[in-house]
Order: C-alpha cells, then structure tokens, then sequence
C-alpha cells in the first residue's frame, strides 16, 4: 500500500472528502436505526411525546407486548413458510430453465430470454388485477382455493423473483467452463448428472444470490401480501398494521416488531455476503 507521503497516494483533499462523505453517508443510514431501537425502548407515553435523543427511561415491555397485541407468531409462520417456499421453487427452477439456456440451442432461445428479462419492466401493480381474477375463477372452476392461500401467493411471489433468476443464472452459467460438463460427460455422467454434480457445486455464489433475492423479495412484499391473504395467512409485512388501531397506534410497538422481523434477513445476509457479492458479480457480466 502506498503511505500518505508516497508519489501514488491520493491528495489529502481526496482522502477528507472520503471521510466525510463516508460519516454522513453512515449516519444518513445509522440514525434510522437508532430511532427505531430506541422508540422500542420506550414506554408509548415517551414515544408519541417530545423526542428525545436519550431516552428518559428504558423498557423491553414492547417486545413482549408485540406477540399479544396482534398474533405475530401466527404472521411470522406465514411469511417464512411462503417465503422459503417461494425461496426454494425460485431456485430449482432457475437452475434448470438457466442450464437449459446457458448450455443448449433450441428454437426461440432468443425469444425467451428477451421475454424473461421484459418481464422485469413492468410494475407489480400491473399484474395485481389480472392475477386476482384469475385466482378467483380457477377457484370457482377447479375448487382450487388459491386466493386467500399459502399457495397461491407463493405462485405470486415466483412471477416476479423467477424471471430475474433466470437471467442471473445465465450469466452465472455462461462463466462456468464447458469444460467441465464435458469432462462429466465423459465419465460417465448424463446431463443431469453433469449439471447437479459438476455445474451446481461450481455456481454456489450465483445460486446462493439469487435465493438471497428471492427470500428477501417475499419476505418484505406488501402489495400482493395485502390483496392475496385473508386473516389466517396474512404475512408480517401486512400484519404490522394491526399495531394501528382506531383508538391508538402503538408505535413502540410497531418498532420493536419491525426490528425483530428484520433479523432473519439480515443475519442470513450477514451470513451469506460473501457469496451474494461473488454470485451479483459474475452473474451481471458475461
């Protein structure tokens, strides 16, 4: 590394310009979080009156109360079984659609990929109208019940993660050696066996990005969560809206629920911030 008096080290403007963009930069994100953890630990007469920087008193009262004031247990199985669920189907069907196109040619090739990366394009709310009737009638048609269900919102959630997850493990594909498919062939693997034992093993990074996206996609989705579910699959995202009621909004509340449900995304990033850089990287340049 170059020291501050070398001819290759920055100008000295440089360096405190990055200093103090850097500690404005973090506070900008850190003092949000500080209101949060700290609203938390305030009684609801100290929350909704005069802020205080330091608080006055300190209780871990809302913690507890959270879990009776709306049943956000009930809220929390929701999201994590539709979000894993969605996570998982995400994921094994970008593998193979990815694989697919990353490694043999077939007609329409172009045509499928031009229409998965589109799809992208539009807003959410677009497809909102269409999905809700659509739910309803093969309801009315089949018995199926997908509005209202587990089911049919992680079938919502796959049209707006697969699309992307398919893009990405294509480029995340296309950087894997051919080589070593061949080589797989050639002792003896068929192509699933050279995708599942050789390939797979070789894009953990991009696989491991894109379950990452899609977890985070469902697990924080409000729009479709709040059209699609009824009282017994409402999801967290939704569900923190009982903290307002007609007669009060127990913000405390909302604060202590909003950081416990943050945890699994942000261990499971802290956990995974290695791949999910590795995977972004090599799936964004071919």
């Amino acid at each position: 590394m170059s020291s501050a008096g070398s001819p290759m080290a920055p100008p000295r403007s440089f360096i405190w310009s990055r200093r103090i963009f850097l500690t404005l930069l973090a506070g900008f994100v850190l003092v949000p979080v500080y209101v949060m953890l700290s609203s938390s630990l305030k009684p609801l007469s100290d929350v909704t009156g005069k802020f205080r920087w330091l608080p006055s008193g300190l209780t871990i009262r809302p913690y507890i109360d959270i879990w009776s004031t709306v049943p956000l247990a009930k809220y929390f199985m929701n999201s994590l079984i539709v979000s894993v669920a969605a996570t998982l189907c995400s994921v094994v069907i970008a593998v193979f659609a990815a694989y697919a196109v990353s490694r043999y040619e077939f007609r329409g090739k172009r045509v499928f990929t031009v229409t998965v990366l589109s799809t992208q394009m539009f807003p959410g709310i677009l497809f909102l109208l269409p999905l809700f009737l659509l739910y309803v009638n093969i309801g009315n048609a089949t018995g199926i019940a997908l509005f209202g269900s587990r089911g049919g919102l992680i079938l919502t959630y796959l049209t707006f993660s697969l699309p992307f997850s398919i893009w990405m493990l294509i480029g995340y594909f296309d950087s894997v050696p051919r080589d070593l498919d061949e080589a797989a062939l050639v002792d003896g693997c068929g192509p699933l066996g050279a995708l599942l034992r050789v390939v797979v093993p070789a894009a953990i990074p991009g696989i491991v990005a894109v379950a990452v996206y899609a977890f985070m996609t469902a697990w924080g989705e409000v729009l479709f969560a709040s059209v699609m579910t009824n009282d017994s699959t409402r999801t967290l995202a939704v569900g923190l809206q009982g903290y307002s009621t007609l007669n009060d909004v127990y913000w405390n509340q909302i604060m202590a629920a909003s950081l416990v449900v943050s945890v699994p995304v942000v261990a499971g990033f802290l956990l995974l911030q290695r791949y999910l850089v590795a995977g972004l990287t090599a799936g964004a340049v071919k």
